[in-house]
C-alpha cells in the first residue's frame, strides 16, 4: 500500500523499528475499514521522543505508536495521561486531542487480556497469574490482569527491586514469588525477551506446568518458541504472543479513529 496523499498520518518511532510489524497491521485495517490514512515508522533515538511529540503536534499526525527505548520519554512529553500511564511510567500510544494537545496512553495491558481470552477464551478475573519478568511489559500485565479481577498476580524476577515494583502495580492481590510458584497458578506468563530469535532457551522449565495450565508467551519472533513447543508437548495449554500484539494495536486503532478496529484483518496482517 502505498501512501498517494493520504489524508491523515499515523507512525510508530523507536529505535530500532525499521523491522515493526506495526506498519503492516495498521495500513491494513484503514485499508479494509476505507480510511485515508497511511502509516510507516520513523527511526527516532533515545533522547529525542519529546522532539518527536513536538513533530507530531507540528505535522497534525494522526497517532504515533512508541516502543523502545522512547516510551518513558513519550509518556513524560504528553499533554495528559491516562492513569495507567501514569501508574506504569510509560506510554505506547499518544492519541491527538483538541487544540494540539497529546494523550498519552498504554495499549499492552489491553491486548494482553484481550488476547487471552481470544485465544484462551478466559479472562483473569478469580484466578491466579505467575508473572515472569520484572520490565515494562511485566508492568503492564500486572496492571491489566489485576485490573481484569485477578484474584492473586505473582511476579518471578531474577532483580528482587524490578520484582517488588511490578507486583506493586497489582495492588493488594500482588506479591513477589518465584518459579516454584509456577506449579500452582492458573495462568503463566512469560513476559520475558527469553526465547526470542532461535536458540531455544526457555524462561523457566516446562516440566514445572501441567495440564489444566495455561501459558502464554508474549515473543511473537519466532510464532513458535521452544517453551510453547515444549509445553504443548506435555499438554499444556500454551499460547505465543501475536494475539497481545495484534490486540494492542487494535485498541491503538480505535482511540485514534473512534472506531472498531477490523482485529482479523489486522492479525491476517501481522502473520505476513
Amino acid at each position: 500500500m502505498s501512501p498517494r496523499n493520504p489524508s491523515r498520518i499515523a507512525a510508530v518511532i523507536g529505535y530500532p523499528v525499521s523491522h515493526s510489524r506495526s506498519p503492516a497491521i495498521h495500513n491494513a485495517a484503514f485499508e479494509i475499514t476505507g480510511l485515508d490514512w497511511f502509516y510507516t515508522y520513523f527511526e527516532v533515538p533515545a533522547g529525542s521522543g519529546a522532539a518527536a511529540l513536538d513533530a507530531m503536534r507540528t505535522l497534525n499526525l494522526g497517532g504515533l505508536s512508541v516502543t523502545m527505548p522512547l516510551k518513558p520519554e513519550a509518556a513524560a512529553a504528553a499533554d495528559m495521561m491516562d492513569d495507567e500511564v501514569a501508574a506504569l511510567g510509560v506510554a505506547n500510544c499518544i492519541v491527538p486531542v483538541a487544540g494540539k494537545k497529546l494523550r498519552a496512553a498504554n495499549t499492552d495491558s489491553y491486548g494482553f487480556v484481550a488476547g487471552l481470552k481470544a485465544d484462551a477464551g478466559i479472562t483473569p478475573a478469580g484466578r491466579s497469574v505467575l508473572i515472569l519478568g520484572g520490565g515494562g511489559a511485566a508492568r503492564a500485565i500486572a496492571w491489566g490482569v489485576a485490573s481484569a479481577g485477578a484474584e492473586s498476580v505473582i511476579v518471578a524476577n531474577r532483580t528482587p527491586t524490578a520484582a517488588e515494583e511490578t507486583a506493586a502495580l497489582a495492588g493488594s492481590v500482588g506479591r513477589v514469588g518465584s518459579h516454584k510458584d509456577v506449579r500452582s497458578a492458573d495462568i503463566v506468563v512469560n513476559a520475558t525477551s527469553v526465547g526470542m530469535g532461535s536458540d531455544g532457551s526457555v524462561p523457566c522449565d516446562p516440566d514445572l506446568l501441567q495440564t489444566g495450565q495455561v501459558a502464554v508467551d508474549i515473543v511473537y519472533e519466532p510464532l513458535e518458541t521452544a517453551w510453547l513447543c515444549a509445553l504443548r508437548s506435555r499438554n499444556v495449554e500454551a499460547h505465543g504472543g501475536l494475539s497481545m500484539l495484534v490486540y494492542q494495536a487494535a485498541r491503538a486503532f480505535t482511540l485514534w479513529t473512534d472506531k472498531p478496529a477490523p482485529v482479523e484483518a489486522m492479525r491476517k496482517a501481522a502473520l505476513g
